[in-house]
């Protein structure tokens, strides 16, 4: 068992983390933004930054090599039409796209949204881990959480 602290600061001990996201037995705060038979896609669970979505497989793989024929046209498509609502609904101009196969939870691509205030950390990849530390110490306040919770039925809404 692996424990995990939320966003919320509330922690919780599962074997999977995505098992228990994909399958609800863990509830992401907001619910999830939308799912098909293959993904499911919520709200970071760990750090409260609006549009911040990760797209998790259902099924327990941790390769991109590992989905198959229909699962790799469910993952573009899907992938694009989130994007496409971070833009058109949240504004979101630039993504940091990130997928690491040494995971300890499913495949999945976390949609990083670049903010001008995450400029501070830095341009490349390396800045992500202190804009994600900064936006867990410091972001988690009732106005930040009550942007990213508008921002995730902001998204739903665009992808029904």
């Amino acid at each position: 068992m692996r424990r995990i602290t939320l966003s919320n600061g509330n922690t919780v001990e599962v074997e999977c983390l995505s098992c228990a996201l994909t399958s609800g037995v863990v509830v992401p705060d907001g619910g999830v933004i939308v799912e098909t038979d293959h993904f499911h896609a919520h709200q970071d669970v760990a750090y409260p930054i609006k549009g911040l979505v990760i797209l998790a497989s259902k099924r327990h793989i941790t390769c991109f090599d590992e989905l198959n024929e229909e699962e790799q046209m469910d993952y573009i498509r899907l992938l694009t039409k989130i994007r496409e609502a971070q833009r058109k609904v949240l504004g979101i101009e630039f993504v940091y796209y990130f997928y690491n196969e040494d995971t300890t939870h499913h495949f999945h691509t976390w949609m990083v949204p670049r903010y001008d205030w995450m400029y501070h950390f830095g341009r490349s990849v390396e800045s992500l881990r202190p804009v994600l530390l900064h936006a867990r110490n410091e972001m988690n306040d009732e106005r930040d959480v009550e942007e990213v919770m508008n921002a995730i039925d902001d998204l739903r809404a665009a992808l029904i």
